[in-house]
């Protein structure tokens, strides 16, 4: 799939995020409480139905960044210097930013999965986005930044008086972050934790990003792609999960060439994302606070932060279909592969052999993903026993069978994954143990339970 990429001519990195883009001074004068008028947009509306796409391989481990302060209190990625030793990566991260800056899309790796990034200030970008991947116009998007300082200039000014929880500097200035998100951000952030901010009128922000919420989600991610980018281009960049809408969220830069072929131009490819689930996002602006996504952050590991944090609480209703949903993921049929999904609860008994044979056309493949208690081969031998027994004609089903293994972060990292590759093999049901919805298992059970079809419960 590796095509040959042509980049453009680019300068050294700049040293510092405020230097990485000294074009897009609207931007940066718009984040004033004083302006009464968005800027006139520089970018160009790009996109096309079909596209040649390019995937280019860098070497994330070539990507660095270093605090811009030691003072204590000061958060490590404040304002960081970004420093990129491979010179092949600077160039095609150089000319990634240019695209983005052009009002195109490119699709990058994050932590949690891979994303389809957009300039979030730009309209006609962002609906770059929403056609590439057939996304319905209310699901919002998730803003990521690559420093506290360009968050900042989303932000209503001011908000509130707050400096981070432990320790404090000696002279704490004026802070524009709600100061309930102060501890969630010392201790998660870079990582997959998004969070709910409120909306400044007028906004820098495309109206297409927030749909027609008040307020915008923002994460600064992990991936030192993800955050090269977004340092280099100067932008926030809106980047929901690079697959076609509906299907599996995509882990590897070939899942996003299966879905995205023809109509993105760039695909960066950083190898597999780590997490394997997205980002858990929290609203704090209510109380008590709400989970309203589950994801790469436990609600148990947010309940360790203290404060208002202990009292969080999961949202365990999506949207409507006549509301506009609050974050992405709470309403629509998501991350479902072609085939037919069968979930079964933690303790729901396993698909026999005659359950097997229901599910089967006459010539089909079945697929069997197991967790933490199926035992190896049980639906071969099930399959098996069923049919020497059966009368009549019989059915001819191949088992493909995959094993996600125990441990729960396993089991999220290689979820995705595996539904694709069940996928690929042309199966025609897949049948999924799930496990206890606690720590990891709360993100994964939600999004298996969004994907299937049908859900088996314990009968007590």
């Amino acid at each position: 799939m590796n095509g040959v990429f042509q980049p453009r001519p680019e300068g050294p990195v700049p040293s510092s995020m405020d230097d990485a883009n000294p074009n897009v001074e609207h931007r940066n004068g718009y984040h004033s409480n004083s302006d009464t008028s968005p800027p006139p947009s520089t970018c160009t509306p790009p996109y096309r139905r079909t596209v040649q796409t390019i995937i280019e391989s860098v070497d994330s481990d070539s990507i660095s960044f270093r605090p811009s302060s030691d003072e204590p209190g000061v958060h490590p990625y404040e304002d960081p210097k970004l420093t990129i030793l491979s010179d092949k990566t600077r160039i095609a991260l150089n000319s990634a930013a240019e695209l983005l800056k052009e009002g195109q899309c490119v699709a990058f790796p994050t932590e949690t999965v891979y994303g389809l990034g957009a300039d979030a200030t730009c309209t006609s970008a962002v609906r770059g986005i929403y056609a590439a991947k057939s996304r319905p116009a209310d699901n919002p998007l998730i803003v990521h930044i690559a420093s506290l300082k360009q968050l900042r200039r989303l932000l209503p000014k001011p908000f509130s008086a707050a400096a981070l929880p432990s320790p404090t500097v000696e002279e704490p200035t004026e802070e524009t972050i709600p100061a309930v998100y102060l501890p969630l951000i010392e201790k998660f952030w870079p990582g997959p934790l998004t969070i709910l901010l409120p909306l400044p009128n007028p906004s820098p922000l495309s109206p297409n990003v927030t749909s027609v919420q008040p307020t915008f989600a923002a994460r600064m991610p992990r991936h030192p792609i993800a955050l090269a980018l977004s340092a280099i281009s100067g932008l926030p960049l809106a980047a929901p999960s690079a697959n076609a809408s509906g299907k599996p969220s995509p882990t590897k830069a070939a899942h996003v060439y299966t879905d995205l072929q023809g109509k993105i131009p760039l695909i960066i490819d950083g190898g597999s994302a780590n997490v394997g689930l997205e980002s858990t996002v929290v609203d704090g602006l209510r109380y008590p606070p709400v989970v309203l996504r589950p994801g790469g952050i436990s609600a148990e590991e947010i309940r360790a932060c203290g404060g208002v944090w202990q009292d969080v609480v999961v949202a365990k209703k999506d949207a409507d279909d006549n509301e506009a949903p609050r974050a992405p993921g709470m309403k629509y049929k998501h991350y479902s592969p072609r085939a037919g999904v069968v979930l079964y609860d933690v303790g729901a008994a396993p698909p026999n052999g005659k359950d097997l044979m229901i599910s089967a056309n006459y010539v089909s493949r079945v697929g069997i993903v197991r967790t933490r208690t199926w035992q190896k081969g049980f639906a071969e031998r099930e399959l098996k026993r069923c049919m020497e027994h059966s009368q009549g004609e019989q059915k001819h089903v191949e088992i493909f069978e995959e094993s996600l293994g125990s441990d729960g972060k396993d089991i999220g990292r290689g979820l995705f994954a595996v539904l694709r590759e069940l996928d690929e093999k042309g199966v025609d049901v897949i049948h999924v143990e799930g496990i206890d919805e606690k720590d990891e298992g709360l993100a994964v059970m939600n999004r298996l339970g969004k994907a299937a079809s049908v859900v088996v419960r314990k009968v007590t």
